[in-house]
């Protein structure tokens, strides 16, 4: 009994807040809303100008790096585990992958910024 009035509570609750969130904010459209904001200057271009894309891949590149270095972080807690040999062999492959990737990303110039 408890659990179904807790979801219909909140589903009465999260219809209401949808319902709110839906007809609260004003629909006044003008021209100060929607143009880009320049630290109080008038807009000197258009704000939509793409991005180079060698941005995006080194961008990419060291999110990648970044994510795989965070998973060497519980080595040192790690050396605590019964089986020794296998941490550290699975830690020096992930240290050799990542190596590998960077020699390669190293040598396909994806780290040079300029072209």
């Amino acid at each position: 009994m408890n659990l179904s009035l807790t979801f219909m509570t909140d589903a009465v609750l999260a219809l209401l807040l949808v319902m709110i969130a839906f007809w609260l904010p004003q629909l006044n459209i003008y021209t100060e809303k929607y143009s880009s904001y320049e630290c109080g200057f008038d807009p000197m271009g258009s704000a939509r100008l793409p991005f180079s894309m060698k941005f995006f891949l080194v961008a990419i590149t060291f999110l990648l790096f970044d994510l795989e270095i965070a998973l060497l972080l519980p080595l040192p807690w790690a050396s605590q585990m019964t089986n020794l040999k296998l941490m550290l062999t699975m830690a020096l492959l992930l240290i050799s992958i990542l190596a590998a990737g960077l020699a390669y990303e190293w040598s396909q110039k994806g780290l040079e910024w300029e072209e």
